[in-house]
C-alpha cells in the first residue's frame, strides 16, 4: 500500500499536476519594479541633480562620456552619460553591485557576461526624469573552453558577420550576444538614486548583495 502511495505521487509530480516551483521556469521569477522608469528625482537645482546621478552610476559602472545638464539662460538642457562595460561580479566578488541578486551572480560565475549602462536626464516640472537603461550580453566564445576538437580542424564559424539597420536600442558588438535590458539592475540604481537624494528612508533592497 505505502509503495503504491509513493508511486502515485512520483507521477502526479513529473505528469504536470504538481504546482512548479518558480526556479524553474527558463526565465527565472519576475522582477518585482518598485519605481517607475523613468523615474521622477525631485531635485531642482540641475548640478545637484546631475552630481547625484553620476555619484550613484559611478558606484556601479566606470564613467565613459558624460553630457551634463546645464543651463542655457533659463532653460535647462538634457544630460546624459554612458559608461563603459563591465564584466559581471561572480560570486567570488561580494563586493560588486552590477550582479542584482544571487541569480545574476551565479549566472556571471558560470559564463561570461558583461553589462553596460546608458542614463538620460531630462528637465522636468519639479526635477528631472532619470532614464535608466543597462544592457546585458552574453560572450560568443568561438568553441567550448574544454572542446576536445582539435586547433588545427577546419573552422567554419569565422565568416564575415554584418549587421545592416539593426533593430533595438541595443549596439551590436562583435564577440558579445544581446542579453536585452537587466531591469533588476535598472531597479537597483532607480532606488540607490532614490536613497541618494534623500528620498528614501530606509533603501527598499539592499545595495550591497
Amino acid at each position: 500500500m505505502r509503495s503504491l502511495l509513493v508511486t502515485g505521487l512520483l507521477l502526479a509530480t513529473f505528469s504536470g499536476c504538481a504546482p512548479t516551483p518558480p526556479w524553474t521556469e527558463p526565465l527565472g521569477p519576475p522582477v518585482t519594479i518598485f519605481h517607475d522608469n523613468p523615474m521622477l528625482l525631485p531635485i531642482a537645482d540641475p548640478q545637484q541633480a546631475w552630481e547625484t546621478v553620476v555619484d550613484v552610476v559611478d558606484d556601479y559602472f566606470a564613467i565613459e562620456r558624460e553630457e551634463p545638464v546645464r543651463l542655457v539662460g533659463d532653460t535647462p538642457t538634457e544630460g546624459r552619460l554612458d559608461t563603459y562595460p563591465k564584466v559581471a561580479a561572480t560570486i567570488f566578488e561580494p563586493w560588486g553591485l552590477d550582479s542584482a541578486g544571487p541569480q545574476a551572480r551565479v549566472e556571471s560565475t558560470l559564463q561570461s557576461i558583461r553589462r553596460r549602462a546608458a542614463v538620460r536626464v531630462v528637465p522636468a516640472e519639479g526635477g528631472y526624469w532619470v532614464d535608466v537603461a543597462v544592457f546585458k550580453e552574453l560572450e560568443d566564445v568561438r568553441r567550448p573552453e574544454f572542446a576536445t576538437a582539435g586547433a588545427a580542424t577546419f573552422r567554419y564559424d569565422a565568416s564575415l558577420t554584418r549587421v545592416v539597420n539593426p533593430v533595438g536600442e541595443q549596439e551590436i558588438n562583435a564577440g558579445w550576444i544581446p542579453q536585452g535590458r537587466d531591469v533588476a539592475l535598472e531597479q537597483r540604481i532607480l532606488g540607490h538614486l532614490l536613497a541618494r537624494s534623500g528620498q528614501l528612508a530606509v533603501p527598499i533592497f539592499p545595495f550591497r548583495p
